[in-house]
C-alpha cells in the first residue's frame, strides 16, 4: 500500500507541480569594432550592436557575454564569431526557450556629386544605385564628378571617379570592393527643368528649419518675412549649410506663435512660397523645484493635491530606508527650495541595495522586488533646443557595482541629467530588474532630440548648466518630454558612491539658438 501510495504521489508531483517561467536573457555582450556599449533588451529580447564604418559585420569576432545564472545557448556550446549582415537569432534555455535577435547597425556616410548638379543625389542602399539631378543644360556624355563614396572607409573604387568625365547619358556600373567581398552599383543621371525649388519649412518656436534645391555652384540660400510684411530678408550665409545643390537655412530668433513665409533662391530665381506658423514656449510645472510635500516617508515634488508631473526613485528607497531624494532651502538664489538627490545604500547590514538619488519627469509606477518599475516622460510637442539650471556636486568613491561594473570601485562618482523628446505613443518604461531589464537609450528609434551633461568632481557652490538637445530629425514632432537627473551616472545600474550628493534648481526649457 505504500508503495502504491508512493508511486500515486510520485505521479503527481510530476504532473502537477510546473517549471518555474524565468526568462533566461543576455546580461552583458561585447563585440570587437563596436563603437558604444551593446543594446540589451529583455522585452524584446533584442541585443543592438553599432559597428564603426571600417568593421566587417560579416565576420564578427565576440569578446564575451553573459546570461541569466543557469541559462545555455540551444545547439551551441559558445558564440565566437557572428554574420550579422542579417539579423541573427539566438536561442536560450532556461527551463523554457527563448529567442534572441542581435542585429547590427553600421552608419556609413555614402555620397556623389558632380558639376551642375541640381538639389542631392538619391543614393538606393539596397538597390546600389544613386540617382543625380542636373539641370537640362548639362551634356550627359561628359559629366564631372566632384565626390564619389558608396562603400565604407577603406573600400575601393573600379573605375575611380572622382575627379574624372564620365558619360551619364546611360546607365554606368562601378564596383566597390571591401573586406574582400564585391558590391556592384549603378549610377543614372536624370535632368529636370526647376532652377531652384523650396522644399520644406519645419517651424519651431523661435527657429524654423527652411530647405531647397538648386544648382550647385549658383548663388543659393533662403529668404522669409512675418506674413504681411512686404519686404524680404535674406538668412545670413552663417544660418545656411550645403550639400551639393541641396541647401537649409536655419532661422533663429523668431517671434513665438507667429506667421512666417519663406522660399529659396538661386541667384536671380526664386522658388515657391511656404507658409509656417512658429509654435509656443512652455516650461514644466514646477521647474523651479520649490512645491513638495511628505507622504509619510516618501517625499514627492509636488505640492499636495497638485497634478504630479516630476517623481523620484523615493517609493523604493523607502521601502529599506528614507527618502533620499528631498527638499532643501540651500538654493542657488538663497529664497525658495531646491532639490537635493543622495545616493545611499539602503537595508540592513549586508542586505539592501544602492538607491542612487533621482528626479524625473514622469511617475514611479511600482516596486518589482528590490527594483523598480517607472514610467518616465510627460505629454509635450515643442521643440525646445535646451534645458538650462542650477547645480552643484559632491562626488564620492563608487562602493557598490554591478556586473560588468567591478572595474569602476573606487573611482569618483559621476553625477548626469539628460533631456530627450520622443514620438511613442506612451511613456517610456524603465525597469531595473536584471531579469527583465529596460533602460532608455539615446540611440532608439523613438527618439528625436537628447542631451546630457555630467560631472564626476566636487563642485563647492551653485553653478549655471546647459543641456542642449541634438536633433535626429528637424521634422519629426516630439509626443513626450523626458528629463532626469541622477546623482550616480550608473544608478541604473546599482552602481555608484554611497554619499554622492547632488542638488538641482531653478530649471528653464530654451527654444532658441
Amino acid at each position: 500500500m505504500a508503495g502504491v501510495m508512493a508511486i500515486i504521489m510520485g505521479a503527481c508531483i510530476h504532473n502537477d507541480i510546473p517549471y518555474p517561467r524565468i526568462q533566461a536573457n543576455f546580461l552583458t555582450f561585447e563585440a570587437e569594432d563596436t563603437s558604444r556599449p551593446a543594446e540589451i533588451d529583455s522585452l524584446t529580447r533584442m541585443i543592438t550592436l553599432t559597428f564603426s564604418e571600417e568593421a566587417d559585420i560579416y565576420d564578427v569576432r565576440v569578446e564575451g557575454y553573459s546570461m541569466t545564472p543557469g541559462a545555455h545557448i540551444v545547439g551551441a556550446d559558445t558564440l565566437e564569431t557572428l554574420d550579422l549582415s542579417a539579423p541573427r537569432y539566438v536561442t536560450l534555455r532556461l527551463y523554457q526557450s527563448y529567442i534572441w535577435t542581435i542585429r547590427a547597425i553600421q552608419n556609413i556616410e555614402r555620397y556623389f556629386t558632380v558639376e551642375g548638379q541640381v538639389g542631392s543625389a538619391t543614393i538606393d542602399v539596397p538597390a546600389q544605385r544613386v540617382i543625380v539631378y542636373v539641370s537640362e543644360s548639362t551634356d550627359l556624355k561628359a559629366v564631372r564628378v566632384l565626390t564619389c563614396k558608396l562603400g565604407p572607409e577603406g573600400s575601393t573604387m573600379t573605375p575611380e571617379l572622382r575627379g574624372n568625365i564620365v558619360d551619364l547619358s546611360r546607365p554606368l556600373t562601378v564596383d566597390v570592393d571591401i573586406h574582400d567581398r564585391r558590391q556592384t552599383w549603378t549610377i543614372y543621371a536624370e535632368t529636370t527643368e526647376s532652377a531652384v525649388e523650396t522644399v520644406s519649412a519645419d517651424a519651431w518656436t523661435c527657429v524654423a528649419w527652411v530647405s531647397g534645391i538648386a544648382q550647385a555652384g549658383r548663388d543659393n540660400g533662403v529668404e522669409f518675412r512675418k506674413v504681411g510684411v512686404q519686404d524680404w530678408t535674406q538668412a545670413p550665409a552663417e544660418w545656411v549649410t550645403h550639400d551639393g545643390g541641396s541647401f537649409t537655412a536655419r532661422l533663429i530668433h523668431l517671434v513665438p506663435e507667429t506667421a512666417y513665409e519663406a522660399r529659396a533662391y538661386s541667384d536671380s530665381d526664386v522658388g515657391s512660397v511656404l507658409q509656417f506658423t512658429t509654435g509656443s514656449i512652455l516650461q514644466v510645472p514646477n521647474s523651479a523645484l520649490d512645491e513638495w510635500w511628505l507622504d509619510g516617508k516618501v517625499w514627492n515634488p509636488w505640492a499636495e493635491g497638485s497634478e504630479p508631473y516630476w517623481d523620484t526613485g523615493n517609493k523604493g528607497a523607502t521601502t529599506l530606508g528614507s527618502s533620499n531624494t528631498f527638499p532643501t532651502e540651500d538654493t542657488s538664489t538663497g529664497t525658495g527650495l531646491a532639490a537635493q538627490l543622495e545616493t545611499r545604500f539602503v537595508g540592513i547590514g549586508i542586505i539592501g541595495k544602492l538607491a542612487a538619488g533621482n528626479l524625473f519627469v514622469g511617475s514611479y509606477v511600482r516596486t518589482d522586488g528590490t527594483n523598480g518599475v517607472l514610467d518616465l516622460g510627460r505629454p509635450f510637442t515643442e521643440r525646445p533646443t535646451a534645458l538650462r539650471g542650477y547645480m552643484k556636486y559632491k562626488t564620492a568613491p563608487i562602493s557598490h557595482t554591478s556586473s560588468g561594473f567591478e572595474y569602476m570601485k573606487g573611482e569618483p562618482d559621476t553625477c548626469v541629467v539628460w533631456v530627450a523628446l520622443i514620438d511613442q505613443d506612451s511613456p517610456f518604461e524603465i525597469r531595473t530588474n536584471p531579469s527583465n531589464r529596460q533602460l532608455f537609450s539615446p540611440s532608439l528609434p523613438i527618439v528625436i532630440a537628447y542631451g546630457n551633461v555630467e560631472c564626476g568632481h566636487d563642485i563647492d557652490s551653485y553653478v549655471p548648466f546647459e543641456v542642449k538637445l541634438d536633433y535626429t530629425s528637424t521634422s519629426r514632432k516630439p509626443k513626450y518630454l523626458l528629463i532626469t537627473a541622477s546623482a550616480s551616472k550608473y544608478g541604473d545600474y546599482f552602481t555608484g558612491g554611497a554619499g554622492a550628493t547632488m542638488w538641482l534648481d531653478d530649471l528653464e526649457l530654451l527654444y532658441d539658438y
